[in-house]
């Protein structure tokens, strides 16, 4: 069937509704059977994270020592004073706190916050009645895609926290004003469907672009554990769109969201 492109009256379900909420069921199975694996992968990462950054602390410690005393011998004596900033001079700005895996940790919860977002929006808009007509099994769907994305925020926020560093509480992300922008634009549910389309289709990418260049194994198993759910809520939205849901035979990486998408 076809989607609107004019008017909230044009748009059809693309899928009966039977159909969708069995796919929304099969999906919520599916993520309930990942929660194991994404969890212990998750601990896991925050293991090998603290144990790396306890080795670099071991090594700034001794080379601070070794720093300090040749200061000193150069120094010969001469006072603090000397050391003092000129007028108008101002310190380095402070280094991210996300840095090597932990920036792709961060991309992901950021990631995982504005699909959060997005869903959370179009369902407020379709209370407010301005999508038109929402088919309960849409909203069902939609809900549950929700809460899922809450989940894996959750699992990557607390690798963060595990691992002393902020979690991620906003969408940190240099695409979401228009991502905002599109939402505000949106009258019916196909438009919101194909928003939602591409931020799992960029999730599902960037999560199998990550199994393939973090470096930590914990982090490939985590990442491994959710972008199959993603991308099963991305071949529902094509089911909700009217369109066959796998156009390429293997799952790409060219919509993949880099780390220099986050702006932390």
């Amino acid at each position: 069937m076809s989607t609107a492109k004019k008017g909230r009256r044009d748009w059809e379900l693309g899928i009966g509704e039977r159909e969708l909420d069995l796919l929304t069921k099969d999906m919520e199975e599916a993520h309930l059977g990942t929660l194991a694996a994404m969890h212990t992968g998750a601990a896991e990462l925050v293991g090998e994270i603290r144990a790396a950054d306890a080795d670099r602390r071991r090594f700034l410690a001794g080379a601070g020592i070794a720093a300090a005393a040749a200061a000193l011998a150069l120094a010969g004596g001469v006072g603090a004073k000397a050391y003092a900033m000129a007028p108008g001079a101002s310190a380095a700005a402070a280094p991210s706190p996300y840095q090597g895996d932990l920036k792709v940790v961060a991309l992901a919860a950021a990631l995982e916050n504005q699909a959060v977002g997005a869903y959370g929006a179009a369902l407020k808009a379709a209370g407010a009645g301005r999508l038109g007509k929402v088919p309960p099994a849409v909203g069902t769907f939609a809900k549950t895609a929700m809460d899922q994305h809450a989940a894996h925020a959750k699992a990557w926020n607390a690798v963060l926290t595990g691992a002393g560093r902020p979690a991620i509480t906003g969408v940190p992300l240099s695409n979401q004003p228009a991502t905002l922008k599109a939402l505000g634009r949106a009258e019916n549910v196909g438009a919101v469907a194909r928003l939602a389309l591409a931020l799992e289709e960029q999730a599902a990418q960037t999560y199998l672009f990550a199994a393939g260049h973090v470096s930590s194994p914990a982090g490939i198993r985590t990442a491994a554990s959710i972008a199959p759910v993603e991308a099963m809520h991305a071949a529902i939205l094509h089911f909700v769109l009217g369109e066959y849901p796998v156009p390429d035979a293997f799952l790409q990486t060219d919509r993949a969201a880099k780390p220099t998408l986050l702006t932390v």
